[in-house]
């Protein structure tokens, strides 16, 4: 949660909307909390609302440790959409009244029904105005979708032979399960965090490690030679789903545009008056590596339209 985003005019517009959207969350949390086996998100354009917020110098609940380069980001809602930290890292089109654009999820928004998704200022430009502070949209979520780079893996500050949380990014889709094994040790079945880290509460020992990846379509990657590099972003040369964004040379990346505090906070005398009956409920939407590949497997699977979240045996088989 940023600290700037509380009391904010989305929280006005929002009102006691905030209260049902929790209480219907909980449904949706079930199938993406925790390291359990967990469905597809839906793929079907929705209707929403969008607001826009600034990161201001922190971290979104995702806990990436920089926004995307070129600053498309939102926010979901924390007790529905967000899924406890599942939709992490995936991507979401978003259509507004100026055009169109793709997000990367990276951040919870606490007081977001679902439907409202919260945007960084330069994706909302890309499809509203901003004075108007509160636009309607459509939305999807992306399978598959580009990544700007390979699968990489960071390790968590306090991690040790004894207690070890890693971070993976660039994988694309929702993550169904983490498996870490020490050199010659077996996999061991990591927890995911509601802040986007997969903890082994016992450790690994010291490493190097072998970390076994493997997302809710069944694609699944093994990468080796993960250290104990304690707060470290280890690139791997491996990818799970989804081509590879080209990454802008050595000293040509965009800047991220500033945006001051006052335009956080500021509210619009649209957004004011916006309507505060929440929008209908929707389902959940959710250069090569340092570290050595050692197995690679990516298993097509034809994505579903509609999958219960009410798992069946056949599900958890694909988390393995």
């Amino acid at each position: 949660m940023t600290g700037s985003r509380l009391f904010s005019p989305r929280w006005l517009a929002a009102g006691g909307a905030t209260v049902l959207a929790a209480v219907l969350g909980v449904a949706l949390v079930l199938q993406n909390s925790g390291s359990a086996c967990a469905a597809p998100p839906s793929t079907t354009a929705k209707k929403g609302k969008a607001t826009y917020f600034s990161l201001d110098g922190t971290l979104g609940n995702c806990s990436f440790p920089s926004p995307p380069a070129d600053d498309l980001f939102v926010a979901l809602g924390q007790h529905n959409q967000y899924s406890e930290g599942a939709a992490c890292g995936t991507y979401i089109d978003v259509t507004g009244p100026k055009g169109k654009t793709r997000v990367k999820v990276i951040d919870s928004c606490p007081e977001c029904p679902a439907g409202h998704l919260d945007l960084s200022l330069t994706a909302f430009k890309k499809i509203g105005v901003q004075s108007d502070g509160i636009i309607p949209i459509t939305y999807k979520t992306v399978p598959n979708a580009a990544v700007p780079g390979f699968l990489s893996v960071r390790v968590k500050e306090g991690s040790s032979q004894y207690w070890l949380s890693v971070l993976i990014d660039n994988h694309a889709n929702q993550l169904a399960s983490v498996k870490i094994a020490s050199k010659g040790g077996s996999f061991k079945t990591a927890s995911r965090e509601d802040f986007n880290y997969w903890t082994l509460p016992s450790g690994a020992g010291n490493g190097p490690f072998k970390v076994k990846i493997t997302d809710v379509y069944g694609n699944s990657v093994t990468v080796g030679n993960i250290k104990l590099a304690v707060g470290k972003t280890q690139k791997t040369g491996a990818k799970l789903a989804g081509g590879i964004v080209r990454q802008p040379s050595s000293g040509t990346t965009p800047k991220k545009k500033a945006t001051p505090r006052a335009e956080k906070t500021s509210a619009s005398p649209k957004a004011k008056a916006a309507p505060t009956k929440a929008p209908k409920p929707a389902p959940t939407t959710s250069a090569p590596a340092a570290a050595t590949l050692l197995e690679s497997t990516t298993v097509p699977t034809t994505q579903p339209a509609q999958i219960a979240a009410d798992l069946t045996a056949g599900d958890a088989a694909r988390c393995n």
